[in-house]
């Protein structure tokens, strides 16, 4: 399914742990139903001008982290990005786990309440007002 281009950018923490793959489980659904477009936060960590032209498009951007770690937002911030909506999922009773895949109900739970905050808050690119020209004084 094609994302319409003024749907929000979702990033994801996508390390190693549990918490990180169902952060990032999460985006690429978001991506898939069309709720949003999933893009590459290592892109942008990385200075990947392509990829910091998507995050500075204006476009409204959500912010998956998978632990206190806060990778996402602070990779963000350090272009002086900051999310519109952001999700720490330790706050939703994640928990992080070294070599253990996350758990597939808690995953739903996640991106249910994902969804649902942007059916009742949709995040939406605003849309551009008309400039109010000045009357030519010739």
């Amino acid at each position: 399914m094609a994302t319409p281009p003024d749907n929000p950018i979702v990033y994801s923490c996508s390390g190693c742990s549990s918490a990180a793959q169902l952060a990032n489980h999460v985006a690429l659904q978001l991506d898939r139903r069309g709720v949003a477009e999933m893009s590459c936060i290592a892109g942008v960590g990385g200075d990947v001008p392509h990829l910091l032209k998507t995050a500075r498009s204006g476009r409204p951007i959500i912010a998956l982290d998978g632990c206190p770690l806060v990778c996402v937002k602070s990779t963000l911030a350090r272009h002086g990005i900051a999310p519109d909506r952001h999700y720490q999922l330790q706050q939703y009773g994640v928990k992080k786990r070294a070599h253990e895949d996350f758990d597939p109900v808690q995953a739903a739970r996640v991106l249910e309440q994902v969804e649902a905050d942007q059916r009742t808050q949709p995040l939406a690119r605003p849309a551009l007002q008309p400039q109010a020209t000045e009357p030519s004084h010739g």
